[in-house]
């Protein structure tokens, strides 16, 4: 029996509309359905499979509410908040917020908090501090210099996720470890494991941060120039007609 390729189309259907920048859960609903048809399975079995799906991972509820509530939030203008309140930090800069984000997204993942990652936090909490950030300090934000935030912000987000979350006992990335190993040989507490965690999700978070901060700073002299200087005030006292 020959594979049905068709399938592959909700693939397809994702590449062209998150090229198109559409959206991002338009995309996916489309793709799905889309999947659902070609496969044979129907609209009932699509629906039978999402209900399945949704009743084993019960945990995705948390997410799913959190989208909506950070939704709700966004459209009732977190975004300009979230700028505003950045713009009274003096001389903060998007590298630092990014850098503050890791630190915070650590600490929060050491205890099995998740609030959204870049979906739900990043994208309309980070991004808009970190872009007034760049307003506070009286330049116009750049397209290219944005993307390369946009970057920054994922990137120490998947980092301090990534080495965080092992720090908490029992969690799935923990185990992961735990199962990993134990065929080789290596029977590993789970707490002995987290404690010896503490160090590398440390450094690694770190070692992020420095260079997100480095790396602005050299974006920003690129598409800015260097810092601009005040001129010193001086005041003009007229002598004879003449300024001195």
């Amino acid at each position: 029996m020959e594979p049905n390729y068709l399938v592959l189309l909700g693939i397809v259907i994702v590449i062209i509309e998150f090229a198109l920048k559409l959206d991002a859960i338009l995309i996916i609903i489309v793709s799905a359905v889309a999947t659902a048809l070609v496969g044979g399975i129907g609209v009932d079995g699509f629906l039978t499979t999402l209900g399945t799906s949704f009743v084993s991972n019960r945990s995705m509820a948390i997410f799913i509410i959190v989208l909506l509530v950070t939704g709700t939030l966004e459209r009732n203008g977190l975004k300009i908040a979230a700028a505003q309140l950045i713009g009274k930090v003096k001389n903060a800069t998007p590298g630092m917020v990014i850098a503050l984000y890791g630190v915070m997204r650590l600490v929060f993942a050491a205890f099995n908090v998740s609030f959204g990652g870049v979906a739900g936090f990043v994208r309309p909490v980070i991004m808009p501090m970190a872009v007034g950030a760049i307003e506070a300090s009286g330049r116009e934000p750049n397209d290219e210099y944005v993307e390369e935030l946009k970057g920054m912000a994922s990137g120490i987000e998947n980092v301090a996720w990534f080495f965080g979350q092992v720090l908490f006992v029992g969690t799935a990335g923990a185990l992961l470890v735990q199962s990993t190993l134990k065929p080789l040989g290596y029977d590993v507490e789970l707490l002995r494991m987290a404690i010896i965690e503490i160090p590398v999700a440390v450094i690694a978070v770190a070692v992020t941060a420095v260079y997100y901060i480095i790396k602005d700073a050299r974006l920003r002299k690129k598409y800015y120039g260097a810092p601009a200087t005040p001129a010193p005030a001086a005041d003009a006292v007229a002598v004879n007609g003449k300024e001195a």
